[in-house]
């Protein structure tokens, strides 16, 4: 890379499509087409795309024959390996993602500090929602680096705005963990949030996912859910957690795509008496039992809801 762009040299935070590649906006496609490197999560999906709007990855052909990094994105889960090479132009496509960021961002802003625009863009939507871009982003701030947002689709909003639950206050969750007991332990420390929650989860965990918020949270909690959001089998169901769960256990196609989980606060007016008195007998149950058994046993000494005291004895695990 010779010289600078004519750019303002910038960190743009650049929307793209979530699944309608007709949401692509004007904006995005001319920051793309003008900045001298686009780094992304993976350069095989984002050279798709580019390709699709006509935006070329490779630099000038007028640039001069130098020694740049060239890098090469291997199949999902491997570290990326560096080349160097000499060649004709440059590629402007570089991977960032969470197993290199800490390499490639230092590489970067020093891009823009010698006066080279660049884009970060994710796989799908606006960067930065569950993904590791942020780092970027606060290392440009540190550096006084200029970043720029180039607005457009996210699958978490497009979920809250069909989802027909308050979005006066909200907030973004992202992914639960993978297992059971560090699922059904953030789970518990939501489930007297009164604000309306928003989930992203994979397939594969659907079902599982569910099953514990309904455990957690009460098979009669509001939820709607979102899947395959602006594609042409997209899925939107407002529902509760219990009637849910069978919908999707029903059919298999719901167990696949880009799915997001929107689910209604915690009502304070409709819990049950505070059963924070119960605690003594509880954490005595739970010496002996596991959190299923203790809360079946509790519910028949005290005459309380089994979900309910199941909540609270996730809540005493955690303290």
């Amino acid at each position: 890379m010779s010289s600078p762009t004519a750019m303002p040299a910038c960190l743009y935070i650049v929307a793209t499509p979530i699944g309608n590649l007709s949401d692509m906006t004007p904006h995005a496609i001319d920051v793309l087409k003008q900045v001298a490197i686009i780094a992304c999560e993976d350069t095989r999906t984002s050279g798709k795309l580019l390709s699709h709007f006509g935006i070329n990855t490779k630099g000038s052909k007028d640039d001069d024959t130098e020694e740049v990094t060239v890098h090469n994105n291997k199949n999902d889960g491997e570290n990326d390996s560096d080349s160097t090479a000499k060649q004709k132009g440059h590629n402007k496509l570089w991977a960032y993602h969470e197993h290199n960021s800490a390499i490639q961002t230092p590489k970067i802003i020093e891009m823009i500090e010698q006066g080279h625009s660049v884009a970060l863009i994710s796989d799908a939507g606006t960067p930065l929602i569950s993904d590791p871009g942020y780092q970027l982003v606060q290392a440009a701030h540190a550096a006084g680096v200029r970043v720029s947002p180039i607005i457009g689709a996210s699958a978490a909003i497009a979920a809250l705005s069909v989802a027909g639950l308050p979005s006066d206050r909200f907030s973004f969750i992202g992914f639960l963990p993978a297992k059971t007991h560090g699922r059904q332990k953030q789970l518990a420390a939501l489930h007297s949030r009164t604000e309306t929650l928003i989930f992203y989860e994979a397939p594969h965990r659907i079902i599982a996912s569910l099953e514990d918020m309904a455990t957690v949270f009460g098979a009669e909690r509001e939820v709607t859910f979102c899947r395959e959001l602006t594609k042409t089998f997209e899925t939107v169901n407002k529902s509760t957690l219990g009637e849910l769960i069978e919908f999707v256990k029903a059919d298999d196609n719901q167990q696949r795509g880009e799915i997001v989980v929107v689910v209604a606060g915690a009502n304070v007016a409709q819990d049950d008496d505070d059963i924070s008195i119960h605690d003594k007998l509880l954490q005595r149950l739970l010496e002996d039992l596991s959190v299923k058994k203790a809360a079946a046993l509790g519910a028949d000494i005290t005459g309380v809801k089994k979900n309910a005291l199941y909540q609270r004895l996730l809540e005493l695990q955690t303290q």
